[in-house]
């Protein structure tokens, strides 16, 4: 159907970050949401800047969370097939195409442990850009 077990693995990893970027638009664009939610300061008083940040402050927690929880399950996942054809291969070491799927099922859990600590430096950056913006307006508990 998709060929070969790299490919499947290329394939899963791709749609892996493909969710993830859908789910970074918040993240990447933050210093707009943030330019455009709170007022100039001669608006101030018009709009409840406290309860702008704070609904803001909801979003981006809400979809760090979503984002950690996806990464961690599908990581969760990949090391039970890992061990599953660790124990594969080492029943049967002289079979190729174990020891590749060994090998492509690997590579995919690096990659998203990978993507896991790439998750937290955009979490780091998203928090302190919100911060500094919001730190006037509200102060989170």
């Amino acid at each position: 159907m998709y060929g070969t077990p790299f490919r499947l693995t290329r394939i899963v990893t791709n749609a892996v970050r493909d969710v993830l970027k859908k789910m970074r638009v918040l993240d990447d664009k933050i210093v707009h949401a943030l330019n455009t939610s709170l007022p100039t300061e001669s608006f101030r008083k018009k709009v409840d800047t406290g309860s702008v940040c704070q609904d803001l402050l909801s979003q981006i927690k809400k979809g760090h969370a979503d984002r950690e929880n996806m990464i961690k399950n599908c990581i969760v996942l990949t090391a039970e097939s890992v061990k599953t054809l660790r124990a594969a291969k080492d029943i049967k070491p002289d079979d190729f195409d174990t020891l590749k799927d060994f090998k492509n099922e690997q590579r995919k859990l690096r990659l998203l442990q990978t993507e896991l600590s790439v998750e937290e430096v955009i979490q780091d950056k998203t928090l302190k850009l919100f911060t500094e913006k919001c730190r006037v307006h509200y102060k989170p508990e």
